[in-house]
């Protein structure tokens, strides 16, 4: 497993760029490639598309951060169905992609096929890891984060219930739920309460899902399911379907709030920015750039990365909850960190 932190991270990106810049020593010469000819870099995504204002617009957000610090040129294919994966993948081969960085779980065979067809490419695939020699998984421990977010929303609600619902029920949609009912369940343990989860039983492991990640009417629908059942606070994990229930809880005139995912979404979704208590954060950015670095520096590597709350991989943006809560719920997130607190 990769032990590089995003602080580490950030301090081998200054070194990075300065050596480039200055070109000051034959060793650094050996182990850097100078802005301008540091290669290309580029994304497929999945079918949520690069404006869905969650992980795979900030996949594309740690490409333009690989361009401006380290000189790489970028390229973007968007996938309309899972048929485009393959030859979006190939498209970039044939192109001379340095590496190529695919977003989401559902891209994982397709990712697989390429790296093994292409064994000098190096490939990372955000959610998802294969047994390719050449393919980087760059994962995340978001039940950790969305543990967090079950505390708080257990913690705001006043009606009692709260709600979770994915797009497609696959793992890197199920473990945020998980983590949520699990915070809510801890809450309820902490607390002497009993707030109720909408959408997901960890018993069963199964819970609500729309089917997809592109129509936002069905995650309007949900929301609006979920309201009329007394859920006042709502995390979708369902991409842009999720946008649907932003909007609905912008129609309910304050009845209901939502936790965001991936991104602090009241700063990427600013239009429906009063809706949002806080939002669950992966920083997908952070680990798309360290993987170009790598290739950059010559690394080709299947070694994963896993972002967690202790390496700053992921994280809580906190957009309206009150001081003492939100220090309440930064204790819990750094015995989570140390081990003290199990989820």
């Amino acid at each position: 497993m990769r032990k590089q932190t995003l602080k580490g991270l950030a301090v081998g990106l200054v070194a990075v760029v300065g050596l480039a810049a200055c070109g000051s020593s034959d060793s650094a010469a050996d182990t850097t490639v100078a802005a301008g000819a540091a290669g290309l870099a580029c994304e497929v995504t999945d079918i949520g598309g690069v404006d869905d204002k969650g992980f795979n617009q900030n996949a594309y957000d740690g490409l333009k951060l690989a361009e401006a610090e380290l000189g790489v040129s970028i390229d973007l294919l968007e996938s309309a169905s899972d048929a485009d994966y393959q030859p979006n993948l190939q498209s970039f081969v044939d192109k001379g992609c340095n590496v190529i960085v695919t977003v989401g779980f559902l891209l994982a065979d397709a990712t697989k096929a390429a790296a093994e067809a292409n064994p000098t490419v190096q490939f990372a695939i955000v959610d998802s890891n294969t047994s390719a020699a050449n393919v980087q998984g760059l994962t995340f421990a978001t039940d950790q984060p969305s543990f967090l977010a079950g505390y708080m929303a257990a913690a705001t609600t006043k009606s009692g219930i709260v709600g979770t619902f994915g797009g497609i029920n696959i793992p890197p949609v199920a473990i945020f739920m998980q983590g949520f009912a699990k915070g809510v369940e801890y809450y309820n343990a902490q607390k002497g309460t009993s707030v109720k989860v909408l959408g997901w039983d960890i018993a069963k492991q199964d819970g609500t899902f729309s089917g997809d990640f592109n129509d936002q009417t069905k995650g309007t629908s949900i929301a609006k399911s979920m309201s009329d059942e007394g859920a006042d606070i709502i995390f979708p994990v369902a991409g842009p379907v999720g946008l649907g229930a932003s909007q609905f809880a912008m129609d309910s005139a304050g009845k209901v709030k939502i936790i965001g995912v991936d991104v602090d979404m009241s700063i990427s979704n600013p239009d429906a920015a009063s809706v949002y208590i806080a939002s669950v954060l992966k920083n997908i950015d952070a680990a798309v750039l360290a993987a170009v670095t790598d290739t950059v520096n010559g690394v080709k590597t299947s070694d994963n990365y896993v972002g967690t709350l202790a390496n700053g991989g992921v994280g809580v943006a906190y957009t309206a909850v009150p001081a003492e809560l939100q220090a309440e719920v930064e204790a819990i997130g750094k015995g989570i960190a140390d081990g003290t607190i199990k989820i």
